[in-house]
């Protein structure tokens, strides 16, 4: 086969995030695949075809991809951050399994993206200094009551938690009930930051105790994360403050 499936990660959002191999593999695209947001984000270059579409239609998005590839086109899946956290990889290869024995043999690859929790983490010192994990709070595609036990085991065995789709219109409750869970487990003054739009021009983070995190504060650009009762706060001249986790927690 001549054709190429290539899934790769945008970043967070500044283009100095991009990474130069995913930069290349978007120049040498002859499609461009995903959801609708993200592609907005790719300059457009001429003769490269574009097919977007909504985000809830990943398994679809990915045999779309597969299909082009399968007909000789170079495409690039495109996603936000890291294209294997909570994005496009994982439904590429679940349509891979699920689909013809032919896309066995494409030549798929998937480049490496910075997460936003990597890029929060940044932004806020070192909170992930010690063991973490990352939790989805949609249940779009698993039950509630799986959310809350890995929660409930996450906080209870130490680890700083990133939070990812924390809400959505659709789904305007779950990060609350998310905090009444970790509160039952961690001290109310544990950190809480909220990186909304991180390394965009309209970045915000904020920091509040856990006892009085607030989900108003969210959108869908927003990462939580969630210290663990080892994350400590160092306040800063000029007021703010750094957030880190020590290596001995």
């Amino acid at each position: 086969m001549t054709g190429r499936l290539t899934v790769l990660g945008l970043g967070p959002g500044a283009s100095a995030l991009l990474t130069p191999e995913a930069a290349a593999a978007l120049e040498a695209a002859s499609d461009l695949v995903g959801y609708a947001p993200y592609l907005d984000r790719v300059p457009e270059r001429p003769g490269q075809r574009r097919h977007a579409s909504d985000n809830r239609v990943e398994l679809d998005r990915a045999r779309h991809a597969l299909a082009l590839a399968e007909a000789g086109a170079r495409v690039a899946v495109v996603s936000g951050g890291d294209p294997g956290v909570f994005a496009m990889a994982s439904a590429v290869f679940e349509a891979i399994e699920q689909g013809p024995a032919a896309w066995r043999a494409l030549d798929v690859a998937v480049l490496p993206g910075i997460s936003a929790m990597f890029a929060a983490a940044a932004r806020l010192g070192a909170p992930l200094g010690h063991d973490f994990c990352a939790i989805s709070l949609s249940d779009n595609l698993k039950p509630w009551d799986v959310v809350e036990r890995r929660l409930r085991a996450a906080a209870g065995a130490g680890f700083v938690i990133a939070l990812y789709n924390p809400a959505s219109r659709a789904r305007p409750w779950q990060l609350g009930a998310a905090f009444a869970l970790l509160r039952e487990v961690l001290p109310g003054e544990t950190p809480v930051a909220f990186a909304t739009a991180v390394t965009r021009p309209d970045e915000r983070i904020e920091l509040a105790r856990l006892d009085a995190a607030d989900p108003a504060r969210v959108d869908m650009r927003t990462l939580v994360l969630v210290g663990s009762a080892a994350t400590r706060r160092i306040g800063r001249d000029g007021g703010g403050a750094w957030l880190y986790t020590p290596r001995r927690a």
